[in-house]
C-alpha cells in the first residue's frame, strides 16, 4: 500500500505531527486519531468544519468504540433522524455536508476510520 504524511499542527502543544495516511487521506493507523487530523485533512478536501459535521464524525467515532465496526448508511440516517429534523437526517442531505463520498468515505475518512466495503 503506497502511504504519505500528511502534516498536522496540534494547536493546543504547538507541534507539528506526521500521520500515515494513504493514497485516499484514510489514516493507516486508527490510533494516530486526533481533532487536529480532521482539521488538517479537512482542509486539504477544501472542506469547511460545522457543528453537524463534527457530530457526524464523533457519532461515526462513538459507534466504531462501542460495536468494533463502522456504522452503516442506514444507521447513521436512522441516528441523525432522531437527533436532527428529518430533512437533515437524510441521505442526500448527508451527502450535502460530506460532498467527497458521502459519510461512508469522507466521513469515515475524517473519523480516522476506513472507508466501509460495498458502499458507493
Amino acid at each position: 500500500m503506497q502511504t504519505r504524511l500528511l502534516r498536522v499542527n496540534e494547536h493546543e502543544v504547538d507541534v507539528d505531527v506526521d500521520v500515515d495516511v494513504d493514497s485516499e487521506g484514510y489514516l493507516v493507523n486508527l490510533s494516530d486519531w486526533f481533532e487536529a487530523f480532521v482539521r488538517a485533512q479537512a482542509e486539504q478536501e477544501g472542506l469547511a468544519l460545522t457543528d453537524e459535521i463534527w457530530e457526524v464524525i464523533r457519532y461515526l467515532r462513538d459507534f466504531y468504540e462501542q460495536h468494533e465496526v463502522q456504522a452503516n448508511v442506514l444507521e447513521i440516517i436512522k441516528h441523525l433522524h432522531r437527533v436532527w429534523r428529518s430533512e437533515l437526517g437524510s441521505n442526500r442531505y448527508l451527502h450535502s455536508i460530506f460532498p467527497r463520498g458521502g459519510p461512508q468515505q469522507q466521513g469515515n475518512r475524517l473519523a480516522g476510520l476506513q472507508c466501509t466495503k460495498g458502499e458507493h
